[in-house]
């Protein structure tokens, strides 16, 4: 392995930690070239460094317990999740938010401690919280107000008193996009606090005999590049849990969570909070309100899952056709796009992209990079500044860990790509590439 600052690397705080170029010059990963990456397994190809995911699981628990030393932190398993991965986040210390009974039944197949999980979402059914409680599922958090009678019924069929908590909608914007805006009024998470139905909730929650009520939660969306928008609404929190949850209700708040959304660097121009400006925004915010309220600090609970896997995925494609069109554009197509990643056409999410032969090459032009799929709006990068790709190169895209794999589809029959995890000069196969029986495995003729 060449010996090479990484800052040296273009995009260098959006690639993995362990970034490094190869013997070859190529770009390296965990201590492996990604072009005999991509030779081996095939493109597409998602590529987890596990240097990153450990510093970055480590420094959410440092970060929060510095603040709240009973602090835990949930991953958001939406941002991706199979059963190897699952192990390993829990290896790193961390419990799990799911909102699905297929995100539960991975974490049960996975051996993973179902007590540390959260169980989210805006319409439960009640098989999942039948499933939730028989599981051991350690938290429900309720959402709506007919979410309460289900979660009861679920624990008295399966003879336990379930914790749970309830996510409020506190009215305030995250300043993010629209689609993955989730604080406001306007949003079908949560219950609201200006109607008087989280009120509502947490009283009903104490006449249920098989639920035990823990505390407020609340989810202002994500990615949430401030810090104001968690300041305004944890003190919205606190005056929650002060005259209602304990001054009018009687209630015991042992719990609460400012949720996720935390940021990552997308792009070279991109710069997300520190996670200890995040902790003072949260943790510090209602440990002063409390003080000045006069109610015991609760635990806090966060909920990180982009911040936690983004950074440390990688996903790298070979190039195909290029059309040049006079005047307007030149596309650039990849063997992926859409199916893989369908972020930038449902959110216009930007990356970054670099040869992954050339990692040093300086930008010769202006390209937009396409995808395979029969779509027109199957565009990964619009106008990326790049190295002049030829046919046959493996090209590198960053910051590739969250949502991705997790939104991805079998659109035009795609095949989903394999997936490796790469650390110290070994690789690991998480998940291999589907096939065609795949594809046709639920068929029924």
């Amino acid at each position: 392995m060449t010996a090479i600052d990484a800052r040296a690397l273009p995009f260098a705080h959006v690639l993995p930690l362990s970034a490094s170029l190869s013997a070859e010059g190529h770009l390296a990963l965990g201590g492996l070239d990604t072009v005999a990456l991509a030779a081996e397994y095939g493109t597409p190809l998602y590529v987890f460094d596990a240097a990153t995911l450990k510093a970055q699981c480590r420094a959410y628990l440092d970060g929060f317990r510095a603040a709240d030393p009973s602090s835990q932190v949930l991953y958001a398993s939406k941002a991706f999740l199979n059963r190897p991965f699952a192990r390993f986040i829990a290896q790193q210390g961390l419990g799990f938010d799911v909102v699905s009974g297929g995100e539960i039944e991975v974490l049960r197949a996975a051996g993973v401690d179902l007590a540390t999980a959260y169980f989210h979402g805006n319409n439960k059914t009640p098989a999942e919280l039948h499933l939730a409680a028989e599981a051991g599922v350690g938290c429900v958090v309720i959402d709506n107000l007919g979410e309460v009678a289900l979660v009861e019924e679920a624990a008295a069929a399966a003879g336990r008193t379930q914790r749970v908590m309830i996510r409020v909608s506190p009215g305030i914007d995250g300043h993010t996009h629209e689609k993955t805006t989730t604080g406001i009024l306007d949003s079908k998470f949560g219950l609201p606090i200006v109607t008087g139905a989280a009120e509502e909730a947490v009283r009903l929650i104490l006449a249920s005999p098989h639920l035990e009520f823990r505390g407020p939660h609340m989810h202002l969306g994500s990615p949430i590049f401030e810090t104001d928008p968690y300041v305004l609404a944890t003190e919205l929190l606190a005056e929650f849990i002060a005259d209602v949850c304990i001054g009018k209700l009687g209630a015991e708040v042992s719990d609460w969570s400012p949720g996720g959304g935390f940021a990552v660097a997308y792009r070279g121009e991109d710069e997300a909070p520190a996670i200890a400006a995040y902790a003072r925004a949260t943790v510090g915010v209602m440990q002063r309100e409390a003080d000045a309220r006069g109610f015991s600090m609760p635990r806090t609970s966060v909920e990180p899952g982009r911040s936690i896997v983004g950074r440390a995925g990688v996903a790298l494609y070979t190039v195909g056709a290029r059309k040049d069109v006079p005047g307007i554009r030149t596309f650039v197509s990849v063997d992926g796009g859409m199916a893989d990643n369908i972020r930038p056409a449902m959110y216009g999410s930007r990356y970054e992209a670099l040869s992954a032969e050339r990692p040093l090459a300086s930008p010769e032009e202006t390209v937009s990079i396409a995808g395979k799929y029969c779509e027109s709006g199957d565009i990964l990068i619009k106008d990326a500044h790049v190295p002049r790709f030829h046919q046959g190169e493996v090209v590198a895209i960053p910051t590739a860990g969250a949502y991705q794999l997790a939104m991805a589809s079998n659109y035009n029959l795609a095949y989903r790509p394999a997936v490796v995890m790469v650390e110290d000069g070994a690789a690991r196969l998480m998940r291999r590439r589907e096939t065609a029986a795949d594809l046709m495995a639920m068929d029924i003729d």
